[in-house]
């Protein structure tokens, strides 16, 4: 090694950057500015070519972790929900936008922005192949573990914040599964893996729900119920089992304790949002839920 190039190596080390690393992608995508973003916006993204709007689709991935809502919400997940409803990627395209997100829910997220975003991208994903197939059995086995194990993990339980826009990790989790649950592909294992995933997130630990969780939650259950996942016992069974976690028969703590009114409000609120949708729904077996959910709330403290 030269005298030059160790002098010029060690200053990139003393600025905190190694010689090899990529540039991170850039929010505005080169070629594209914050106003350039909103005129496309404002025509309804409707004004690229397919090659253009496949391109510009992959590098707005780098906008779901920016700080500013109106690109990472109003043009990046827009735009791509936009797109993919209406057919304007191939598969190969599909498949290269699947593999970004997935690198991008692996990543860093210290703003807790890209994840719930990704996730909720990932949910039109699968849209797509509900809609017209184009995963392979293996493809789709994998997103719906990928999925279940987000909403699990999920423990940044912030919503809305003036300023910030959304972060709703659970509600986007949640979106993701309930287009995964209108899949008829996938088998009973699958969908079991779904409702014990959700299971995790209905109760959880020191957090009340504020912005619409609880019935977010509810969707991927009664699009499952509707698929035939369980009949009327064992619907009883999993919600009884579901209510026993939430701990609340310990009377030393019954209406004295901050968590365990958290825990009761979120249970309340999800049983009452299975209970009303299934109680409003003409599918029998959606209303195989309705024995379970009255059983459960009538019994509740």
């Amino acid at each position: 090694m030269s005298m030059r190039t160790a002098v010029a190596l060690t200053a990139l080390l003393l600025m905190g950057a190694a010689p090899d690393t990529a540039a991170a992608p850039a929010c505005p995508p080169d070629g594209w500015t914050r106003s350039s973003l909103q005129q496309l916006q404002a025509a309804g993204f409707g004004t690229l070519p397919p090659a253009q709007t496949e391109a510009l689709g992959r590098a707005l991935v780098a906008c779901l972790d920016d700080a500013d809502p109106a690109l990472r919400d109003g043009i990046a997940y827009t735009g791509l929900s936009v797109w993919m409803r209406g057919g304007r990627f191939s598969t190969d395209a599909l498949r290269a936008l699947r593999a970004d997100l997935y690198d991008r829910m692996d990543a860093p997220d210290p703003q807790g922005f890209g994840r719930p975003f990704a996730a909720l991208v990932l949910a039109e994903v699968a849209r797509t192949d509900r809609v017209a197939p184009w995963m392979t059995a293996d493809e789709r086995a994998a997103m719906v573990q990928r999925a279940a194990a987000y909403l699990e993990g999920v423990d940044d339980y912030r919503g809305f914040q003036a300023g910030d826009g959304w972060r709703h990790g659970v509600a986007h989790g949640a979106d993701w599964l309930m287009q995964l649950s209108l899949n008829p592909a996938l088998d009973p294992a699958q969908r079991q893996r779904i409702l014990d995933a959700v299971a995790r997130q209905v109760v959880p630990a020191q957090h009340a729900y504020v912005f619409g969780e609880p019935e977010r939650l509810a969707m991927p259950v009664l699009l499952l119920a509707r698929a035939g996942l369980n009949d009327e016992a064992g619907w009883q069974a999993w919600l009884e089992a579901l209510s026993a976690s939430a701990s609340l028969r310990d009377a030393a703590l019954a209406w004295q304790d901050a968590d365990w009114l958290a825990r009761r409000h979120n249970l309340r609120a999800f049983l009452s949002a299975l209970h009303v949708s299934a109680s409003l729904s003409d599918d029998a077996a959606v209303k195989a839920l309705l024995p379970g959910t009255a059983a459960v709330l009538r019994a509740m403290p």
